[in-house]
C-alpha cells in the first residue's frame, strides 16, 4: 500500500504547531546571549553557556525517536511526546527570563539560567522533532517537499513573531532597561506571550491531526510482523544508515556551527559596530580588558535590533523557501542557498548602518530556509520501514554535535581575536560563520539522493 495524497490543509495541520514551537526557539536564540550578558557573564565567554543544550539534545532526541517508534495510545504515536515537550517548554519559558529576579547572587542566577536554558532547549527539541517525524510517517515521497516547505514557512513565521516581540513591547512603552542583573520587562513579557502561543498551537495540532493506527502505518511503510517485535539497536541502525545520512550530516556540521556563532555573537557585533556601545574595564586573571557595557541603553537597544535582524532573516527565509521548490536540481538549490548565506555573514563585517544589515540577514535567511527543509526531505526520502523516528532522532546529532564543537571552540577562537586588541571581536566570528557555510556548500556535491536504506 502507498500513502495517499493529503490535502493542503491536512499538510498544514500536521505542521501548524511548529509555529508556536519556533516562537519559543526564536526567543531563545535571539535573547540568550543578551540575558546572560545582562546577568553579568563575560561577553567573551558566552559560547560556553551554549554547550549544555545541544549536549542534552544529542542524548534525548534518539531516545524520543526510538520510544515514539514503538508507542501507540489514543493520542497517537508522536503527539504525546510533542505535548509533553511543549508543557515543559512553557514552564521553563516562564522561569528563565526571571533568573535575575529571585534575589540570587550573580553566580547562582547564571547557574539557574544555565540549567533553565538546558531544559528549554531540550524541551523545544522534544516538541519540535515529532513534527518532522509526522511528515515522515504520514506524507508520501511526492508530497514531502511541499510538506517540509509548509513546515519551513510556519517555522519562519514563528521566528518572525518571536524575534519581534521584545522590539514591539519596548515600542509600546514596556521597559527595555532594568537594574543591574535584572532582565528587562520587554524580554520577560516576550517569553510569557510566547509560552501562551506555544501551548495553543500544540493543542490545535493535537486536536486536528489523527496519526495512522499501527496496522495502517505498518501497511503504508512495508513493516512486517517480525519487524514490529524487533528491538531497536541504534548501532545496527547506524551501520545500515543510507549514505545520505552521513553526507547530509557533514553539510549539517558546517551549517549549524555557523548559526551557533550567529546566535552567540550577533548581539555584541551589532552593539559595537552599529550602536557605538560604551566600554568598561574588566579585570580577568589579573589583566584589564575593555568590554562592552552590557547595562547600557545602547547594548539593550542593540539587543532589540538583533531581534529585528533575525526577523528580517525569517522574512528572507519565507521568500527563499517559496523559491527553492522551483529549482529543479535540489542539490544545486541547497548549495546556492548556503553560498548566499555565507556572503550574508561575511558582509556583516563591512556594515555600520543598522538598516544596511537588512541585506546581510536577508541572505542569511536563504541558508536558513534550505537548512530547515532540504536535509529532512533528502533523508526521509532515503528511508523506509519502521524506525523513522529513531533515525530522525539520531540525525539530530548532526545538529547538536556542531553546536557543541562551536560552543567549545568559539570561546577559544574569540579569545585569539581579543588578544589582538579588538574591543568587540565578535564580528570576526560572523565572518568565520560565513566561511563555514561556503565550505558546507562545497560538501553538498558529495550527497547521493538515490541511496536508500530501510528505516
Amino acid at each position: 500500500m502507498k500513502i495517499p495524497d493529503l490535502s493542503f490543509w491536512k499538510l498544514w495541520n500536521i505542521s501548524f504547531g511548529f509555529f508556536g514551537v519556533q516562537i519559543a526557539y526564536a526567543l531563545q536564540s535571539a535573547n540568550i546571549s543578551r540575558i546572560f550578558s545582562t546577568l553579568g557573564a563575560d561577553p567573551h565567554s558566552l559560547s560556553y553557556f551554549w554547550i549544555l543544550p545541544p549536549l542534552a539534545g544529542i542524548v534525548v532526541q534518539p531516545i524520543i525517536g526510538a520510544l515514539s517508534d514503538r508507542t501507540w495510545c489514543r493520542f497517537g504515536r508522536r503527539i504525546p511526546y510533542l505535548f509533553v515537550g511543549a508543557l515543559i517548554a512553557v514552564l521553563v519559558m516562564c522561569l528563565l527570563p526571571n533568573a535575575g529576579s529571585f534575589g540570587m547572587s550573580v553566580s547562582a542566577a547564571m547557574v539557574f539560567g544555565l540549567f533553565s536554558l538546558m531544559f528549554l532547549d531540550t524541551s523545544i527539541n522534544i516538541a519540535m522533532q515529532p513534527f518532522k517525524m509526522m511528515v515522515g510517517d504520514m506524507v508520501n515521497e511526492k508530497q514531502k517537499g511541499l510538506a517540509y516547505s509548509i513546515q519551513s514557512f510556519l517555522c519562519n513565521a514563528g521566528s518572525l513573531a518571536g524575534y519581534l516581540f521584545p522590539f514591539i513591547f519596548a515600542a509600546i512603552g514596556i521597559s527595555n532597561v532594568a537594574p543591574k542583573g535584572i532582565i528587562p520587562d520587554s524580554v520577560i513579557f516576550s517569553f510569557y506571550i510566547g509560552a501562551v502561543i506555544l501551548i495553543l498551537c500544540v493543542i490545535y495540532t493535537t486536536v486536528k491531526v489523527k496519526e495512522y493506527p499501527p496496522e495502517l502505518y505498518a501497511a503504508y511503510h512495508g513493516i512486517k510482523e517480525e519487524e514490529k517485535a524487533e528491538k531497536t539497536n541504534v548501532f545496527k541502525l547506524l551501520a545500515h544508515a543510507p549514505k545520505a545520512f552521513w553526507t547530509v550530516g557533514l553539510v549539517q556540521f558546517f551549517c549549524w556551527s555557523a548559526f551557533m556563532f550567529m546566535w552567540t555573537y550577533t548581539n555584541g557585533t551589532v552593539a559595537a559596530n552599529v550602536f557605538d556601545t560604551p566600554v568598561v574595564e574588566q579585570i580577568k586573571d589579573g589583566v584589564t580588558h575593555l568590554v562592552l557595557d552590557t547595562q547600557s541603553v545602547q547594548y539593550q537597544t542593540a539587543g532589540d535590533w538583533v531581534g529585528i535582524l533575525f526577523a528580517v532573516q525569517a522574512v528572507g527565509s519565507v521568500i527563499w523557501a517559496a523559491v527553492i521548490p522551483s529549482i529543479a536540481n535540489r542539490k544545486f538549490a541547497y548549495s546556492l542557498s548556503l553560498v548566499l548565506g555565507g556572503i550574508g555573514f561575511i558582509s556583516v563585517f563591512f556594515m555600520h548602518n543598522q538598516y544596511a544589515l537588512f541585506f546581510s540577514f536577508l541572505l542569511i535567511g536563504c541558508a536558513w530556509a534550505a537548512m530547515l527543509a532540504l536535509p529532512f526531505t533528502i533523508l526521509t526520502n532515503a528511508l523506509t520501514g519502521g524506525h523513522m523516528g529513531t533515525y530522525l532522532g539520531l540525525f539530530n546529532g548532526t545538529i547538536c554535535v556542531p553546536q557543541i564543537v562551536a560552543a567549545i571552540a568559539g570561546g577559544w577562537v574569540l579569545g585569539m581575536f581579543a588578544d589582538e586588541g579588538a574591543i568587540a571581536p565578535e564580528v570576526n566570528m560572523l565572518v568565520l560563520a560565513g566561511v563555514l557555510l561556503i565550505v558546507g556548500a562545497c560538501c553538498v556535491g558529495i550527497i547521493r539522493e538515490s541511496d536508500h536504506a530501510e528505516a
